[in-house]
């Protein structure tokens, strides 16, 4: 009896990351915010809902909420590599590569099978060597190796067409 209403709770927070997910699909973040809130209420450490809860809030640009959500998840659980990913793509959203940097190691130390994270990571590179090759060319004008590594990292930031995603400027968070 106890196994099956164990199995029961375990089925009923299947279903409540399924709704939570699909609402996040659907681009019903606020909604989800809610939901999410309202499970956590009576699993206050679930991570899965706690993660659930910082990608609705990062949706919704309640980019301190998400921030401070997805940090506590690390700090609770260090071997998580998504809250790491999530927190890198708001550092990389706002500019803070080194901060980003350092998370999407974290990723990938946690799970070296994490394609996002590594993909990600690369992004960060890339951009952190245009800074540096932009700062160059300030110093240097006339040097044809940084124009040229320059024009190829431009290239490598705009996506191939309109609707393509993830281009390397734009770290990809987790998703439910």
């Amino acid at each position: 009896m106890a196994l099956t209403a164990w199995l029961g709770a375990g089925m009923a927070h299947a279903s409540d990351y399924a709704e939570i997910s699909q609402l996040l699909k659907t681009g019903k973040a606020a909604e989800a915010l809610g939901k999410a809130d309202q499970r956590l209420t009576a699993a206050p450490r679930d991570p899965q809902l706690r993660f659930l809860r910082g990608v609705a809030q990062t949706d919704i640009g309640q980019t301190d909420a998400a921030i401070a959500t997805f940090t506590q998840l690390i700090q609770e659980y260090p071997e998580l590599p998504e809250p790491y990913n999530n927190l890198a793509v708001i550092y990389a959203s706002q500019n803070q590569l080194d901060k980003a940097r350092t998370a999407l190691e974290m990723a990938v130390r946690n799970n070296p099978s994490y394609a996002a994270a590594h993909e990600n990571l690369g992004d960060i590179h890339a951009r952190l060597a245009y800074q540096s090759y932009t700062k160059a060319q300030q110093l240097e004008a006339s040097n044809p190796a940084v124009k040229s590594k320059l024009t190829q990292l431009r290239t490598l930031f705009q996506p191939a067409s309109a609707t393509a995603a993830g281009a390397a400027g734009k770290p990809a968070a987790s998703r439910p």
